[in-house]
């Protein structure tokens, strides 16, 4: 709790001596810790380490998106030197929507260009660049691996948050695959952790054999409480993040968050150093993680095939 503690107090009297950044974050602290670690990784990478040579400014929405806009202006009154922007595309439009002429360092899952956050990505024009992974795309992927370790199944739940910016898209993509794959959807909605449960309940007594999340940042920094519903009701479920088969769920497949909160860094360090937005490309990080956890399948009675075994980044025993 110390460190969460020193992450929210960061103090902005010390904007006379150093540059400041203002850290705009989705979730709290303790949730985000593993990100933020790497985004200081990449600040070191330029010379920057906070409270030696530059200051951050931390506003944290616990989970509470609508309280973006809110945040993301207290941030931009503090006069930051930059404001970053990570976890997502709402973090990302609720910064640009300040109006703000301070350059914005994103973090994202999704298409910045697709969800109007820039011109493109070799030149994303005004004062907005950042880094996005591949976590959105590949939602697909994720039902073709739970359709491989389950191919007998008629139905499989999606679990989709009508709130983001990337769920009908990720629909429209997840039904394409499942047309091919041969197999029916039922479509599930959540936006609130204590509509989780009700989820895994309806999937254990209805049709549906197994669950695959789309990519979104809720459901990705809520891994533990997803993986100890998925083992209550013995429901083979996929989700975008490592963080889900480290807690005990089945497996994951996503974007590698610590390669892009690290660049993130990197990019809010060179516009400190002096270079424009407009000079920095959109970065795409393409390495993509499968994770999965043997364990969690042996207590559910499933076996993954050797190939799928062999072809996974990690394998938790």
């Amino acid at each position: 709790m110390a460190a969460a503690v020193t992450w929210a107090t960061s103090s902005h009297a010390q904007k006379s001596s150093m540059p400041v950044i203002g850290y705009l974050c989705p979730e709290s602290p303790d949730l985000f810790g593993s990100r933020l670690k790497a985004f200081h990784q990449g600040l070191a990478e330029v010379g920057f380490a906070e409270g030696r040579n530059v200051a951050i400014e931390y506003r944290w929405a616990n989970g509470q998106y609508a309280r973006l806009p809110a945040l993301a202006a207290e941030l931009v009154a503090r006069n930051v030197d930059v404001l970053v922007a990570p976890g997502g595309a709402p973090v990302a439009l609720a910064a640009k929507a300040t109006g703000t002429t301070t350059t914005i360092v994103f973090e994202m899952g999704g298409d910045p260009v697709q969800l109007g956050v820039v011109d493109s990505l070799s030149r994303p024009g005004g004062n907005i660049t950042g880094v996005s992974s591949l976590s959105v795309d590949v939602s697909p992927k994720r039902l073709e691996l739970m359709r491989e370790l389950l191919p007998a199944a008629a139905t499989l739940g999606v679990v989709t948050n009508p709130t983001s910016p990337t769920a009908g898209s990720q629909v429209q993509r997840l039904r394409s695959a499942a047309e091919t794959l041969g197999v029916q959807l039922q479509i599930l909605s959540a936006s609130k952790e204590d509509e989780f449960e009700s989820l895994f309940s309806a999937v254990a007594k209805e049709q549906a054999n197994g669950l695959v999340f789309t990519s979104d940042p809720y459901f990705a920094f809520r891994s533990q409480r997803l993986a100890d519903l998925a083992t209550k009701y013995g429901v083979p479920a996929i989700t975008q993040t490592r963080d889900f088969p480290i807690a005990g769920g089945l497996m994951s497949y996503g974007g590698d968050f610590v390669q892009s909160h690290r660049r993130a860094g990197i990019y809010a360090g060179r516009v400190l150093k002096g270079e424009k937005p407009a000079d920095l490309p959109v970065q795409l990080v393409t390495k993509v993680e499968f994770v999965i956890n043997l364990k969690t399948a042996k207590l559910l009675g499933r076996e993954f095939s050797a190939s799928v075994v062999s072809g996974a980044d990690e394998v938790i025993e």
